[in-house]
């Protein structure tokens, strides 16, 4: 194999997963934008998306809800941070993946 197509040389792909691990901190996959981690990092932004919406029509139908007492903005709040801290995570890897 010559130098010029050594894999030492391919170029270094780091994709920011839309998961952390167990301590808090962001994981990245190095390696092949279409492998199997990579499908399953694609799915799980998907449902995390979905999610997100969900979460979005429900704070909607509770912030329209007159009678909606402490409790349920505040259920309806903490859903809603977690999904838009997910769907942050999804943003900014698809950012860093156009660069």
């Amino acid at each position: 194999m010559d130098k010029e197509n050594s894999p030492d040389d391919a170029p270094t792909e780091m994709r920011l997963l839309p998961w952390v691990s167990d301590v808090g901190k962001p994981c990245y996959l190095v390696g092949a934008a279409d492998g199997v981690i990579a499908g399953f990092a694609d799915e799980v932004e998907a449902r995390q998306l979905a999610r997100a919406r969900a979460a979005l029509e429900e704070a909607r139908g509770t912030l329209d809800e007159p009678a909606a007492g402490a409790l349920a903005l505040r259920l309806a709040l903490g859903a809603a941070a977690q999904a838009l801290t997910e769907v942050l995570r999804v943003a900014e890897g698809r950012v860093r993946r156009a660069d």
